[in-house]
């Protein structure tokens, strides 16, 4: 079988390079990369990335060494049907290894065609090292770094107005745009670097904020043999990912004309505030899984999948999302159903094997930002408490209780202040005892949820009921 590189694969494109990207890993392979091919496939784009090493080690060499090709699978549901799809990526030109080629890192900066900086250096990577010079070659963050690009473009093109750059953050961080954003500004105070720099940057470039959703499960090891067979190549940088795909970004018209890739057919959306669409990921992706997860695994099942298609969870799942959770978010319906529904088909995914036990993770913190205030909102806007979020609650405080279910041992995982105050109040055996303490437990909360009218005594009576007659019976005493 012969190797992937653009010699034994002469069908590979060549596009104009108009693209700097920090980092080289499985998303932005699977995410980023894929939305500039799929763009440049549908508009007139035309355009290649130069990937930057953001850190000392990192897989720039392998990339090289496949001319930077590489093969994606997409594999999920699409309105119900499933999708398993693959296809070479090519509008990678080439990687830098800045710690390696300083200088080479830098000439990016006088290409007068680079127009859009992307990045995904982990929530981490979108922060403030005061100990790096303007002098290392290079700044050991990444904001640093980007800081030492700019400043060389401004002086190579003498502060041209017309030759600042569009950077999209992705880094899984609320606010990633003005994080990113801040951090230059220190720098440029830092290393004293002018006003006329300063000045150059606050109206030359634009940072946005973005958020970005796909699951990417990476290289495929379980049948990497089997699609190196399909594509006809030796492919040692094969990536795998879910078919949904949403990039939200926050800036205006006259980007989105620069960056066509929402005229491309594809879910990017350019928005006034990614805060929404924020909140909307929170509380319909993130929020049931919490939820799901104790009753699921309490009610014997081991996967999402599994949950969503159980004849009791099942609906249970659905009423969480339909009925308690997207009434409390502020987009049109229309978009919100249109997003549920993704996720439905998301969780119902053939092709990915997710376990409810490594999201129960953290439960009760994850609790308080994805399940908690659309519980409030709820109350607040129909006047009742969701019967399914609170039974949700209780799942939680129940798995959390620990013991067995059938031959499986029950393993909590959490902060040991958590542990130990649900080890004391279950130790107890008054469900109402425990459902008063937990509520209680400010330092989890930042308040003391027994004020939320209703809450003690339903929590209480969930807890009582699935102690006597086991989650499947308090699931369906719910859902009719």
């Amino acid at each position: 079988m012969e190797r992937l590189n653009r010699q034994s694969a002469p069908q590979a494109k060549s596009y104009t390079e108009k693209v700097i990207q920090f980092g080289e890993g499985n998303f932005l392979r699977a995410f980023i990369e894929w939305i500039i091919w799929k763009t440049n496939q549908k508009t007139d784009f035309n355009a290649s990335v130069v990937v930057v090493q953001p850190i000392d080690r990192g897989m720039i060499d392998m990339l090289n060494e496949q001319d930077c090709l590489y093969h994606l699978n997409l594999q999920g549901l699409d309105k119900g049907e499933p999708v398993d799809s693959i296809d070479m990526i090519d509008v990678i030109s080439r990687g830098i290894n800045p710690y390696r080629d300083f200088e080479d890192y830098l000439r990016l900066a006088e290409q007068p065609q680079m127009r859009f900086i992307i990045s995904n250096t982990t929530e981490a990577g979108i922060a403030f090292d005061p100990s790096c010079k303007f002098t290392d070659k290079p700044a050991l963050s990444y904001p640093g770094k980007l800081t030492q690009l700019l400043y060389h473009r401004y002086e190579y093109f003498k502060g041209d107005k017309t030759k600042g750059f569009i950077i999209f953050p992705c880094e899984l961080i609320f606010e990633n745009g003005k994080h990113l954003k801040e951090c230059i500004r220190q720098y440029i105070d830092l290393w004293q670097l002018g006003e006329g720099f300063s000045a150059w940057f606050e109206t030359a470039c634009g940072v946005y904020s973005t958020l970005v959703d796909r699951i990417v499960p990476g290289y495929p090891r379980d049948n990497a043999p089997a699609l190196c067979e399909r594509v006809g190549y030796q492919d040692n940088l094969l990536d795998k990912a879910e078919i949904f795909h949403l990039w939200v970004i926050e800036a205006p018209k006259e980007v989105a004309a620069e960056f066509p890739a929402d005229k491309a057919g594809l879910n990017v959306l350019f928005v006034p505030s990614e805060a929404p669409y924020h909140e909307r990921k929170v509380t319909l992706l993130n929020g049931p899984h919490t939820v799901l997860s104790p009753v699921g695994y309490l009610s014997g099942l081991n996967t999402v999948k599994e949950c969503c298609e159980d004849p009791v969870v099942g609906p249970f799942v659905k009423k969480v999302m339909y009925e308690e959770l997207l009434p409390t978010l502020n987009l049109p319906e229309n978009e919100l159903l249109q997003f549920a529904g993704d996720v439905m088909d998301r969780f119902r995914n053939p092709f990915v094997k997710h376990f409810v036990t490594s999201i129960m993770l953290n439960s009760f913190p994850k609790f308080k930002t994805r399940d908690l205030p659309g519980l409030k909102t709820y109350l607040e806007r129909k006047g009742e408490l969701p019967k399914g979020i609170v039974l949700g609650l209780a799942g939680i405080c129940t798995y959390y209780k620990g013991g067995k279910r059938g031959e499986d041992e029950i393993v909590p995982n959490d902060d040991p202040k958590i542990m130990d105050l649900l080890k004391e109040l279950w130790a107890g055996g008054d469900t109402a005892a425990v459902a008063k303490g937990v509520l209680a437990a400010e330092f989890i909360w930042g308040e003391d949820l027994n004020a939320v009218p209703g809450l003690t005594d339903m929590l209480a009576a969930d807890l009582a009921l699935i102690q006597a007659e086991g989650m499947r019976k308090a699931v369906e005493s719910i859902i009719g």
